[in-house]
This record gives C-alpha cells, sequence and structure tokens, in this order.
C-alpha cells in the first residue's frame, strides 16, 4: 500500500452536495492542511434541491472557517461546480484546470426502486458519468481514485456475512448492475493505465442531513404528516446500518491508503485494485429500528409523546429489487485501515432526531 498525505493536494469530491460527500468535504476542511477541495454536483431533483442546497451553505462556513483559523497560506480553498459528471467536457475541463492528485467519485443516481422505473438516470449518472472519471484519471497524473461501490451488488446473497470474496454476479436491480460494473472499469482501467483504484461497497449509510428517500428519513415525514409507515417483508429485513460520520471516517483513511503499483512475475503491472465493505458489521432488525426511531422522535421533540405508533405501522410484502439483509464483512478494511465503526444505532438516529427538529420545526 502506498501512503499518501491529504495536506496541501488537490482533492476532487464528486457528489460533493450529496449525503455522504458533503460529510467527506466538511470533514477535510477540518482535518487537511493547505488542500484545494473541488466538488461537483449536478443539483438534480431527485430529492429536494433545498436539502442539498443547505449542505453546501454548511460547507462554504466551513471553508471560510478554516480560512480565517489556519490564516490564508495553510487554510483549505474551496471551489464548487455545478455540473455533471456524465459530461464529458465538463469533467476535462475540471482536471485541465485544477489536475486533481485525489479523486473520490461519489456522485451517482441512488436508490434501488427508483432504478426500476427511471433506467436512463443510472446508465447516465453511474456508467458514462464514471466511464469520464476514469478517462479523466487516465489522462492525468492521479495518485489515487476512490469510488462508491454498494451492498447492493451482494442482491439476493444467502451467506452473511458478506464478503467481497463472495461472487457478486446476480444482481437483483439496475442500480446494483450500474455498480458492479464500475468495479469491473476501475479493474479494467488499473490493469490497463496502471491508475491505484479503491472501491468501497457502502452498507445502509443514515444520519442528518441524509437522503429524504431513506426509509428512517421518509417514516419520519410520514409519521409527523400522520401517514401510515410501510414496513417491508414483515418487518423481516436485517440491514447494516451506518452512521454517516462512521463512514466518512472509513473513506478519509482509504483515501491515504492506494493499492500499491507493481509488477508480476511476467513483468506486467499488477493491478492496484481493491475493493472493500464498508459497514457498521452488525445488522440491526427493521423493526427495532423503527422502535428505536420513534423512541429518539419522541424524546427530540418531533412528535409528541402520546403518538400511537401502532397505529401508522402496516406490515407488508418485500418489493422488487429489495433484499433481506444486508451485513458486511468489513474485516479487510480493520485490518488494512484499522477501521471499526463507532456510533450505535440509537446514537446515530438520536443526533439525526435532533437535525431534524431543528432543520425542518
Amino acid at each position: 500500500m502506498e501512503k499518501i498525505s491529504l495536506d496541501n493536494k488537490t482533492i476532487l469530491v464528486t457528489g460533493a452536495a450529496g449525503f455522504i460527500g458533503s460529510n467527506l468535504v466538511l470533514r477535510l476542511f477540518k482535518e487537511v492542511n493547505g488542500a484545494t477541495i473541488i466538488g461537483i454536483d449536478n443539483m438534480n431533483d431527485y430529492y429536494d434541491v433545498r436539502l442539498k442546497e443547505y449542505r453546501l451553505s454548511v460547507i462554504s462556513t466551513e471553508a471560510e472557517r478554516s480560512l480565517d483559523k489556519l490564516g490564508m497560506t495553510n487554510g483549505n480553498a474551496w471551489k464548487f461546480v455545478k455540473g455533471d459528471i456524465a459530461n464529458r467536457d465538463t469533467i476535462d475541463g475540471i482536471f485541465a484546470e485544477y489536475h486533481p492528485h485525489i479523486v473520490v467519485n461519489l456522485a451517482a443516481q441512488a436508490g434501488v426502486r427508483y432504478s426500476i422505473t427511471n433506467p436512463d438516470a443510472y446508465i447516465q449518472s453511474n456508467m458514462i458519468g464514471f466511464y469520464n472519471i476514469l478517462e479523466a484519471c487516465r489522462h492525468n497524473p492521479v495518485e489515487h481514485l476512490v469510488y462508491a461501490s454498494s451492498s447492493s451488488v451482494y442482491g439476493g446473497n444467502k451467506k452473511v456475512p458478506f464478503s467481497t470474496d463472495d461472487r457478486v454476479d446476480n444482481p437483483v436491480s439496475l442500480y446494483a448492475a450500474t455498480k458492479k460494473s464500475n468495479e469491473l472499469f476501475a479493474h479494467c482501467y488499473s490493469k490497463l493505465y496502471n491508475i491505484p483504484t479503491t472501491g468501497l461497497r457502502f452498507f445502509t449509510v443514515y444520519g442528518p442531513a441524509g437522503r429524504p428517500d431513506m426509509a428512517y428519513f421518509g417514516f419520519t415525514n410520514k409519521l409527523l404528516k400522520g401517514e401510515t409507515i410501510q414496513i417491508f417483508n414483515y418487518g423481516n429485513c436485517r440491514r447494516d446500518f451506518t452512521y454517516v460520520d462512521d463512514i466518512v471516517e472509513g473513506v478519509i483513511r482509504v483515501m491515504q491508503g492506494a493499492p500499491e503499483r507493481k509488477n508480476g512475475e511476467d513483468g506486467l503491472p499488477v493491478p492496484p485494485y481493491a475493493v472493500y465493505n464498508i459497514g457498521g458489521g452488525q445488522p440491526e432488525n427493521l423493526l427495532d429500528f423503527v422502535q428505536i426511531l420513534q423512541e429518539e422522535l419522541v424524546r427530540a421533540g418531533v412528535l409528541p409523546a402520546d403518538f400511537d405508533f401502532e397505529a401508522h405501522k402496516e406490515l407488508v410484502a418485500m418489493q422488487p429489487g429489495d433484499v433481506p439483509t444486508t451485513y458486511a464483512d468489513a474485516t479487510a478494511l480493520e485490518r488494512d485501515f484499522g477501521f471499526v465503526p463507532k456510533i450505535t444505532l440509537r446514537e446515530g438516529l438520536r443526533k439525526f432526531a435532533e437535525w431534524y427538529k431543528e432543520y425542518y420545526q
């Protein structure tokens, strides 16, 4: 593994107004010195754009604080580009102007169910967009490309916990298929062009200012309106929930450790390529999750203490594209980077509930 310092580097984060991307940028401002951080996001309306604008405003505030605290010489510069990674000219222009040393590709059309009805968005962003990133890395001296894959690639895998050694040739959604294609594309470019790439298979990420299409966020919105929430597979679902701060900690550690460039016995480059699971390693039953969520929503004052939860819950069958269990075997990430998630589900949902109260009410 090649150690990389992030100080005084130019770092490109795609999907910078997204949930994980914005939290990553915030952490970089707090922990890195003298970096130029480039963010790109197309600001699409897959969910409320105001939430993305809110995240960007928080980043701008942190960027100003970084300059004030460290001084102009050691502070981090922030550049935001409103653009789409599926636009080749946009990506080539960013690389030509800023020459990023490290690229973190988090821009993607997310969501399993949306991919069933709107496949075009997934082909454009997740495949063409990622191809554009790879091509730009090919023609520029990039030290490390880190990119988002997904636990969805495991499909209906019945063996748990999910290991990166498992076969993942049978995706059950187009979203999963595009994420597996990212790993294949990355391996090819690592092999052909000696580009160090690391894919991270994210498991259900949650936290403040998250995606409204995620269950915990959607449940909260519906309960607040007095609507009924649907719990799929009659509650017999388990998810490996990972708090966003833990995810970002893992991403930053991985950014600083690129797969080593080296030659094999045949004298040809061995692909500097790696894929890791990044998850909590502790799957939670969906009914238990909902119970903790409702307790924390009451505690934060989002919902009244006498709210009748039982009257607002409905157990329903599994939806197409969903899987009953996600469970990360993240031992490789712990072995190579010392990464162990620390934030419990209750602690994380408490932070979400407190943020929700402040933001919406």
